[in-house]
């Protein structure tokens, strides 16, 4: 439904790692990274880029991104790796049942801490 998501972050190349790690357990890869005269900007994608991340100011409020895993396990590796390369616990690998019954999610704060989510709608 969406064609892409973009956030602003404070520290490019620690945010690059961090998501760079962390989407990987989604099969979701680094696809572009750029500079121009203003900053950077790197896309994530498995076809093509549709999530990006740009150096600069980042705004007030929280932004929140979930991506869609393939299984529960992509959900808990998403989070166990989110947060070794720098990310804040922001809700554990489990069913939230309020959404659906077979809603797995797992969120963590970015470096920025912008609250990013794996969410698998699968049932076990």
């Amino acid at each position: 439904m969406l064609d892409h998501v973009g956030v602003r972050v404070s520290d490019f190349e620690r945010s690059k790692t961090f998501y760079k790690e962390a989407l990987g357990t989604l099969n979701i890869e680094l696809l572009a990274d750029y500079t121009f005269s203003d900053g950077r900007v790197a896309g994530f994608g498995r076809e093509r880029p549709t999530f990006w991340i740009a150096s600069g100011r980042v705004g007030r409020g929280e932004t929140h991104v979930a991506f869609t895993a393939a299984s529960r396990a992509q959900v808990a590796a998403f989070h166990s790796v989110g947060l070794s390369v720098g990310g804040r616990d922001n809700g554990a690998p489990g069913i939230r049942a309020h959404y659906h019954p077979n809603y797995y999610g797992a969120f963590v704060l970015d470096p920025d801490g912008h609250n990013i989510e794996a969410v698998c709608h699968e049932p076990e």
